[in-house]
């Protein structure tokens, strides 16, 4: 049975969803146990026990620091002889990744929508050419390291109650040092961890008419994303920015409003399991991979929406 390392995120003593995904997909892997490093870790480790970790590594950390996070990472993997490292494809995962491998002197798989062993080697599926295509690959090298696209595997629950153990984050030892870090407020739901994510394009026609998108997404209680072209014109925040060149998603309902279907916007939500795009224009790419489409003027059809979805949901 392979040895799994599973890395989970938690700041503030709030635990994030994708701690409980790489959890649970290391224990279908094998024997897993997991590293929470940040401000308040240690109490997340119940949680995290309770989905298949055998033992819970907690390092606690005023601030991020992705070289001391790596590095602690790196030293427990060569110290108890992990064969696997799985993290999640977050903003945090992509940063430290990389950092890990080069001092494990190995490699790295990104971004797997599912994970399997052959025998004792990681066996995964990624989406590649902007998500047209998929490809399944097999690591050789040793450690084997793998991200996971947040949102894509199932949380497990199991009855253990796994041991927690203190590491040393030494965070006065890396060369980068953190010189400022601005958190972003808001109420709503992480773009990564939602299940429900509304976005806009450019067929919103301007910044006044994002509101419109949020509101929606007030009402299904999802996280808001927009396309580059909002972006790059100024209409909304560049961290709603989904897509090949910003966040990917993989929520169980994405809403594309006012979206033709770039291909570099498709790689970046298109293994949600349901889409349900509204456009007026019925040629739009993004018909080819909706589940459900509606072909109209949005400003026809939001207002009507948003007054049916509240009383549906009693808002």
């Amino acid at each position: 049975m392979a040895k799994i390392l599973a890395v989970g995120e938690i700041a503030g003593g709030v635990l994030r969803k994708a701690s409980r995904e790489t959890t649970s997909v290391g224990k279908k892997l094998g024997s897993v146990s997991t590293v929470l490093i940040g401000s308040g870790a240690a109490a997340g480790a119940a949680e995290v026990a309770k989905h298949g970790a055998d033992t819970v590594y907690v390092g606690e950390i005023a601030t991020y620091n992705g070289e001391a996070y790596a590095k602690a990472i790196a030293d427990l993997v060569k110290a108890k002889g992990y064969e696997v490292v799985i993290l999640p494809h977050s903003w945090i995962g992509r940063d430290i990744s990389a950092r890990i491998a080069t001092l494990l002197n190995t490699g790295v798989i990104s971004d797997a929508v599912d994970i399997s062993m052959d025998g004792d080697r990681v066996k995964i599926r990624k989406p590649v050419y902007s998500g047209k295509a998929f490809v399944s690959l097999k690591v050789k090298a040793s450690p084997q390291v793998v991200t996971i696209r947040p949102n894509a595997h199932p949380i497990a629950e199991s009855a253990g109650a796994g041991a927690v153990e203190n590491i040393t984050v030494d965070a006065g030892a890396a060369k980068a040092k953190q010189v400022k870090f601005e958190a972003k407020s808001g109420s709503r739901v992480s773009l990564t961890e939602a299940d429900i994510v509304v976005s806009g394009g450019r067929g919103i026609k301007g910044p006044e008419n994002f509101p419109l998108i949020e509101q929606l997404a007030d009402i299904l209680g999802a996280g808001v994303g927009a396309t580059r072209a909002v972006v790059d014109a100024g209409w909304c925040d560049h961290t709603l920015q989904i897509g090949q060149t910003g966040q990917t998603v993989s929520p169980k309902l994405y809403v594309a409003v006012g979206i033709s279907g770039a291909i570099q916007h498709m790689a970046g939500m298109g293994s949600s399991k349901y889409i349900v795009a509204i456009n007026k224009d019925a040629d739009a790419p993004i018909f080819k991979v909706s589940t459900y489409g509606i072909v109209d003027d949005l400003f026809n059809v939001l207002p009507p929406l948003k007054e049916e979805l509240k009383a549906a949901l009693g808002k």
